[in-house]
Formats: C-alpha cells, sequence, structure tokens
C-alpha cells in the first residue's frame, strides 16, 4: 500500500472512527500502559495480529521480525533490538504470558534452504536466518526433503519450538517461569484460511484452537 493511501486511510479514520476510541487513547495516555501479553511475530505483512485476535490498543505488547526469531540470550553491549523488547515486556511491563506465533508460507523459514549471497546487502539477513538453523535441521529429521511443501511446513512449526526454547535462556523469562508468573505459548496460523494452532506439550503436536 502506497503512503497516499495510508494517509488517505488515516484522514479517514481520524473522521469516522476514532471517537469509538477516543476515551480509550485518553486514559492509555493518562495511565501508560498495562499489556498482559507479549506477541512476538513476523514481519510479514499478511500477518496482522490485532485483525484476527481482536486485540485493541493496549491489549498487546507486539515484537516482529524476520521469521518470528528469538536470539538466544547473549550478555554483550552490542545492540540487541529483540531481546531488550523480551526483557522490557518481562522485567518492566511484566506481562503474563509471551506467544510465539509462526506462520504458513513464512518467507523466512523458506530461505533456510536458500543460498543467501555473501554480500554488504544480505550481511545482516544471512546472520540473522542462523536462528532458524536448529529448526531446517528438526524438520530435515522428521520429514525429510523430498515434499518440499511439507518440509516447509514441518521448518515453520519447529521454529516456533525453537524460538519457546530460546526464551527460556534469558534469565527473567526463566525465572518467571520457574515461578509461575509467567506463561509461554506456541502458535501457528495459516495465511490461506486463517486457521490458528496452538502447541499441545502433552501431544507434542499443533492441533487447531477451537472455533
Amino acid at each position: 500500500m502506497e503512503v497516499k493511501k495510508l494517509i488517505k486511510n488515516y484522514q479517514e479514520f481520524r473522521k469516522l472512527h476514532f471517537h469509538e476510541y477516543e476515551k480509550l487513547f485518553e486514559e492509555l495516555a493518562k495511565k501508560g500502559q498495562n499489556p498482559k501479553t507479549l506477541f512476538i511475530g513476523c514481519s510479514d505483512s499478511r500477518i496482522v495480529p490485532d485483525l484476527f485476535t481482536g486485540a485493541k490498543p493496549g491489549d498487546l505488547f507486539v515484537l516482529r521480525n524476520v521469521g518470528n526469531f528469538v536470539p538466544p540470550f547473549k550478555p554483550d553491549d552490542d545492540f540487541h533490538g529483540t531481546a531488550a523488547a523480551i526483557e522490557y515486556a518481562v522485567s518492566v511491563l511484566k506481562v503474563h504470558d509471551i506467544v510465539v506465533c509462526g506462520h504458513s508460507h513464512c518467507g523466512a523459514c523458506a530461505s533456510l534452504y536458500k543460498d543467501i549471497p555473501d554480500s554488504a546487502e544480505f550481511i545482516h539477513v544471512k546472520k540473522w536466518l542462523e536462528i532458524g538453523e536448529p529448526a531446517k535441521k528438526m524438520a530435515l529429521q522428521s520429514v525429510g526433503g523430498e515434499d518440499k511443501e511439507e518440509l516447509f511446513r514441518t521448518t515453520e512449526k519447529a521454529s516456533v519450538l525453537v524460538q519457546l526454547d530460546n526464551l527460556l535462556t534469558y534469565p527473567a523469562v526463566k525465572r518467571r517461569v520457574k515461578e509461575g508468573s509467567l506463561f509461554l505459548h506456541g502458535w501457528y496460523y495459516k495465511i490461506e484460511n486463517s486457521e490458528l494452532e496452538y502447541y499441545d506439550e502433552q501431544k507434542e503436536e499443533f492441533v487447531p484452537i477451537a472455533p
């Protein structure tokens, strides 16, 4: 969508719909945010968490990046945008839940099976995709590589589990999960039919969330 269209939509929102949320925005401005859930999703433009969860302003603390990846905890003085968002949500906002939401037809997961050029244009993308390598290994061991679509779907779901494990490398996350004050959830969203699945630890598989 072009910027001109975005501006037009904004103008329509201000004119036609803002009054529906005016009191809510005033309250959020005065009292600050108090979201109960950190939603870690993909930057993919087809994924709109507010739309399919029905979340209102102030409900979700949203972290989006390429592939909904969670880098393992690394205590150094480099720049860590994803890690900073996790720490802020867990230790400052004190969210009650963290949802890692993968999705079908994920470009990041598909890219795990492609040769990324050694170029300055892709230096950060190539490094970032290393976070998904354990999921690639899990998928290949599980279904092999003959059926590409099955392989990609399996990789997408395996990646959600990898990111949940990576979350537990963060000291505050691990501590609060152990205390029972923080809960982790793995979701998988199907773009083609808007079906949402969650990881059932007892069944050790993703199952549909009941309508």
